[in-house]
């Protein structure tokens, strides 16, 4: 943390796993040329090699473990509270290296500007956290208990410290952490339900004056402190964008890696065969990240010792015979799913293949069958759907992980809405193809929406991508047919929003009674099927092969 200096050749921190030395090129003396040689020399196990070169491994593999760990939050850009000002404001890391018997004061706790032991020592929660204007909105964990653990380490070593913790909420939900909070306050730990205003700092002294408004009394109060803690908080690792490419995965608003289901599969990722541990996944403290480092293991190990894996009965399957050769749906893969060469027709390799189906919507030459979610099948339930009195209803493509699952969630929580609405459930957004949009107006739907999961949370990586491509294509070609764009919605709903399915539903209700019946006639009369469809198929098929 910069506290102290350390030799060129050094242990990252006590108790490091693995615990083995570091040698600092940057630092070394005895590289081109050697100048000093003195570690390899006293090396019994010759373990030394100033030639040594970064090296690309190759590894074969069955599973992958993702446990890339965290990100400390640097709090230079929040400069309201004084970090780069005052010496006296340290972070919690910082505050952790002064406190331990290993760090660079031996454990002996000390200002930084005087060296002096302090008397009244404050806390300020959140830096970093739940905090939407630097782009962190999320709570990160472990902040709370972290500090609440500091001040009873205070309370145990150095009884005559006063401690004040400023705070938004404490969050302290884990087992026998309620207990430590309380034993926190019963060793005279004040706790200011409040944020900071404004730090002065005494130049005499160099004490800390901390104005904050304390929001359970609602008044102004100012203390005098001899140093300032920021609890910082977690953010992703500078290489999870990188490891995300890599691995095809998909990232949260939140920037941390999405599990595949946050119930059922909360260690799996949606690339098969990947699994999640620790920070990567989402901030969790060391029980959680122990926990799910088993669960993730034994995923893995169950995989390997499969022989066989088992796959739904939803992925796609390429006809050779109708392939035209044209790769579309290679490109709009998800997972890589499917292997094209220029020239030949496309394979895909079940095993890797989630079945959400963008593949199947993006051909145009009917090649692909998605199992279980056909285009005849999908067609057929839009017929049959608005087979009668159409005008009368709002028809509806949900994602089955997502809206359909927000449909199920507004039902359960007895939330009403117009029931005027049809819902067809497809295993992604991008699964609706353009002709079953189509075809929703052409057998006199007044209002279509296509939904999904939000657009950063797709349970398919990035397939709901594809989606609004396709939906953007159909606005431009309902606007050239003389038919209102409006009249196809996209919504982005996950699973645990029934209140804004609700909400989008009473909204397209009222869009539905402004769609007056000649506007019905004059879409069904715009959109109808060109004769001579496999002409054009044919010269689609040549322009692309």
């Amino acid at each position: 943390m910069g506290l102290s200096s350390r030799k060129g050749i050094y242990i990252p921190f006590p108790q490091a796993v693995p615990c083995s030395y570091i040698l600092n090129m940057e630092d070394c003396l005895g590289n081109n040329p050697i100048a000093c040689g003195k570690c390899l020399e006293v090396c019994e196990k010759e373990a030394v090699n100033y030639d040594d070169q970064d090296e690309i491994v190759t590894r074969e593999v069955g599973v992958i473990i993702v446990a890339i760990g965290l990100a400390v939050y640097d709090p230079t850009e929040m400069d309201e509270y004084g970090y780069t000002r005052f010496s006296n404001v340290i972070t919690s890391i910082e505050f952790e290296r002064l406190i331990c018997a290993g760090g660079p004061t031996a454990g002996n706790f000390v200002r930084p500007s005087d060296r002096q032991p302090p008397k009244r020592i404050g806390f300020i929660q959140c830096v970093g956290s739940r905090n939407p204007k630097i782009g962190r909105p999320y709570c990160s964990n472990i902040c709370c208990m972290n500090t609440i653990k500091d001040t009873l380490l205070l309370a145990d070593h150095y009884p005559d410290v006063e401690n004040v913790v400023f705070y938004q909420d404490i969050r302290a939900f884990g087992k026998s952490f309620e207990d430590m909070f309380q034993r926190s306050k019963e060793a005279g730990t004040r706790y200011i339900r409040g944020l900071p205003g404004d730090i002065e700092e005494d130049p005499q002294t160099g004490n800390l004056i901390v104005t904050v408004e304390n929001t359970t009394s609602g008044g102004m109060e100012r203390y005098e402190l001899d140093m300032l803690v920021l609890s910082v908080g977690v953010e992703p690792p500078e290489d999870l964008a990188k490891i995300s490419s890599m691995l095809t995965l998909t990232k949260t608003s939140d920037g941390f890696f999405m599990e595949s289901h946050p119930k059922l599969k909360p260690v799996d990722a949606p690339t098969r065969g990947v699994y999640f541990a620790g920070f990567c996944e989402a901030p969790k403290d060391i029980k959680d990240s122990v926990c799910q480092a088993g669960a993730a293991a034994s995923r893995g190990g169950a995989l390997l010792n499969a022989g066989q894996i088992q796959i739904e009965a939803i992925t796609s399957r390429i006809d050779e015979a109708a392939c035209k050769k044209c790769g579309l749906c290679a490109a709009v893969c998800p997972y890589a799913a499917i292997i094209w060469k220029k020239g030949e027709a496309a394979t895909v390799i079940e095993a890797a293949c989630a079945g959400c189906g963008s593949c199947g919507a993006a051909c145009p030459f009917g090649a692909i069958t998605m199992r279980h979610f056909t285009d005849d099948q999908l067609i057929a339930q839009v017929r049959a759907t608005l087979a009668e009195n159409p005008q009368d209803k709002v028809f509806v493509f949900a994602c089955s992980w997502c809206s359909y699952a927000g449909g199920d969630m507004a039902g359960i929580s007895r939330i009403q809405y117009p029931s005027t609405n049809r819902v067809v459930r497809t295993m992604c957004s991008a699964r609706v193809s353009e002709e079953m949009v189509l075809e929703a107006f052409r057998c006199g739907a007044p209002v279509v929406l296509v939904s999904g999961c939000h657009y950063a949370d797709c349970h398919y990586i990035n397939a709901n991508r594809q989606t609004v491509v396709r939906v953007q294509r159909l606005w431009d070609k309902l606007e050239k047919a003389g038919v209102r764009p409006e009249r196809l919605q996209l919504e982005w709903i996950s699973a645990a929003e029934g209140q804004k399915f609700a909400q989008v539903m009473w909204r397209l209700e009222e869009l539905r009674k402004a769609v007056t019946m000649e506007e019905i006639e004059q879409a069904r009369e715009a959109l109808k099927r060109k004769p001579k469809k496999v002409a054009r198929q044919k010269t689609a098929a040549a322009a692309a092969g």
